[in-house]
This record gives structure tokens, sequence and C-alpha cells, in this order.
């Protein structure tokens, strides 16, 4: 895979560093790139990402987004729809629990599009998303549509 232009670099953390890599080198298929006893390094879809062993608490917070409790901490990618449907599906083929299942958000609005969110072992939510229409990835939607409140 070529990396984006401009990949972005995430650093989060883990509580099983085993689990970390089985969870996104195995079922989500990230390659795996440099390591320690401490962290390891994906390529996450060419953006790169970190998981750092340490203990502590998990974020729980969430708000409401079109109806979902959504987790107010988690990263993710934008697919494309075709994309995002083969991930969800083979996800599920994997027996990964959906912290939400895919479905259809903001339907018939400028930022409909496809969701789910998962969580790794150490319970970090990722979200996959994908835009029937990826010119409405940043659309602004017009004033006083439901979304805006």
């Amino acid at each position: 895979m070529v990396p984006p232009e401009h990949p972005f670099h995430l650093a989060f953390p883990v509580d099983d560093l085993v689990a970390a890599r089985a969870f996104y080198a195995g079922t989500l298929g990230c390659a795996v790139g440099r390591t320690s006893s401490t962290w390891i390094d994906f390529s996450f879809f060419g953006h790169q990402i970190t998981a750092h062993l340490v203990a502590g608490a998990k974020a729980v917070a969430t708000n409401e987004v079109d109806g979902d409790d959504v987790p107010v901490r988690h990263f993710g990618l934008v697919l494309s729809w075709g994309e995002w449907e083969a991930l969800g599906a083979r996800l599920r083929a994997a027996g990964v629990d959906f912290l939400l299942a895919p479905h259809v958000r903001f339907a018939a609005q400028v930022g409909e599009q496809g969701t789910f969110f998962v969580r790794d072992p150490s319970g970090n939510a990722l979200e996959f998303k994908a835009f029937r229409d990826p010119e409405n990835l940043f659309r602004a939607r017009p004033p006083g549509s439901p979304i805006e409140r």
C-alpha cells in the first residue's frame, strides 16, 4: 500500500501488546512496523498508529450523534463504500463484537454516511465510515439543518 501524501500518526494506550498485535495485525490486517517491549507501530491503511503499553483507565465518555451513543475518544478511517461494506463483513465473519453495528447515519442529509464502531482488546474505540458521495466529507450543512443544534 502506498502511504497517503500526508499520513497521520496516532499513539494510543493498550494494556496488552500481544492482544493489540492480534487485533490490529491479525483481525484488521495492519502491517507491523517497528516494535519494542512497550510499543508497536502499525500501518493503519497507510497511516502510522502506535500502540503503547500502559496501565490505566479506559475512556468511556460518550456523546449522542444521530441517536447513537458514540465514544468521544475514538479514531478510525473513511473508506470507500465497497471497502466499508467488505471490512464490516470481514469483522462480522471473524466474530468481532460491534460497539455500534454497521448502519447509515444522517440518512438523506448532506452528511449521510455508513458507520460502525468496534473496540480493540484494550477498549479503544475505532470508527470506520464511508460516504456514498465522498465530496460530503467536509461539506458544510445548511444553517438550521437537523444536525446543527
